[in-house]
């Protein structure tokens, strides 16, 4: 990547003045799709086009220009910072760069035409290689959640459990919590304090559970086993279900063909696809049919194509609720109790 020196628009108070960036064209990327649609809760628009995030530890801003990602590293001591050949492989492996991602698309849609329709509306949608703990963990905060409040969820937890990193614009920022220190006795008494209803229980009880069992580098090591083997082992830990299992060994373990079910994804197989599947609730057994479905139909990589529809199918259903209260607002005060 090359360095250079350039000052970010807008961009944060403590901007460094050393910039980096890595050819990465829109089609490959889309950094306002990736970061913003529920697979990852770290990351905020901190200017127009930039994203300010915690990864590895660090504080980076990312921002695309043409066909270059630009990123600076923030730290507080110079001296601490990586060199440039190692931060560009940890956003190469973050976004899992070496995967062509246009040869992708263009295998999803001659095998499906609705794949086909939604496609070039939503380029560069591409599944994130996260850290396992991390998503884990996050993942088990989004029960009977959304993203909005999950991202409050996954600060409240960050800030408590975690290690101070820097301040831009006022703002403290910390990393995610380690597993020890969210594996405390008094752990899951404290998240509930933070708002975290009956997930605080599987929070710390999971955090526990892989300290005292797989370890985080057991938990690392699900990487290199089979698909059916590491959901095995995630759904073994409390809270933890199948599609939650899914969403970690798609994002974190390396298991492209896996394909997390809820029953909006669910609904989808049945009334777009016409797949008679599942039955009439959404059993383990109903999971496993439609992810064979969908692995039938999109191949090795079928969780890939599936964040593609999530994250079309997300977008619109936020643009209709912005055009709702559009419409509400413009029909001034009457209407403002009703319901959408």
């Amino acid at each position: 990547g090359a360095a250079v020196s350039m000052k970010l628009r807008d961009g944060p108070s403590a901007c460094p003045s050393l910039w980096r960036s890595l050819p990465c064209p829109p089609a490959e990327l889309r950094l306002d799709l990736v970061l913003s649609s529920g697979q990852t809760f770290r990351w905020w628009e901190s200017s127009p086009g930039a994203w300010t995030g915690v990864l590895g530890e660090r504080v980076w801003t990312l921002r695309q220009e043409q066909d270059r990602l630009w990123y600076t590293v923030y730290g507080e001591e110079q001296d601490g910072r990586p060199d440039g050949a190692e931060t560009d492989q940890i956003l190469r492996d973050y976004f899992q760069l070496d995967v062509g991602l246009p040869a992708l698309y263009r295998a999803w849609g001659a095998a499906d035409p609705l794949f086909r329709k939604v496609a070039n509306d939503f380029p560069g949608v591409r599944v994130l290689r996260q850290d396992p703990v991390e998503c884990l963990l996050s993942f088990i905060c989004t029960s009977n959640n959304h993203i909005s409040r999950i991202t409050a969820m996954i600060e409240r937890l960050c800030q408590a459990f975690g290690r101070h990193l820097c301040c831009l614009d006022a703002r403290p920022i910390h990393a995610f919590p380690s597993l020890s220190a969210l594996a405390g006795a008094d752990t899951e008494a404290r998240l509930r304090a933070l708002g975290f209803g009956y997930r605080a229980k599987f929070v710390s009880g999971t955090a526990r559970a892989i300290v005292e069992g797989l370890g985080a580098e057991g938990l690392r090591r699900l990487r290199t086993v089979p698909y059916a083997e590491a959901r095995r082992e995630l759904c073994a830990l409390p809270g933890v279900g199948t599609k939650v299992a899914d969403c970690v060994c798609l994002m974190a373990l390396d298991k492209a063909e896996a394909v997390p079910v809820d029953t909006h994804v669910w609904r989808i197989a049945q009334q777009r696809y016409g797949a008679v599947l599942g039955g009439r609730s959404l059993t383990p057994r109903a999971h496993q049919e439609i992810g064979d479905f969908f692995r039938g139909l999109w191949g090795p990589r079928a969780g890939w194509a599936q964040a593609v529809l999530f994250c079309a199918d997300l977008r619109k259903g936020q643009e209709l609720a912005g055009s709702r209260d559009q419409a509400r607002r413009s029909r001034g005060r009457d209407d403002r109790g009703r319901c959408p």
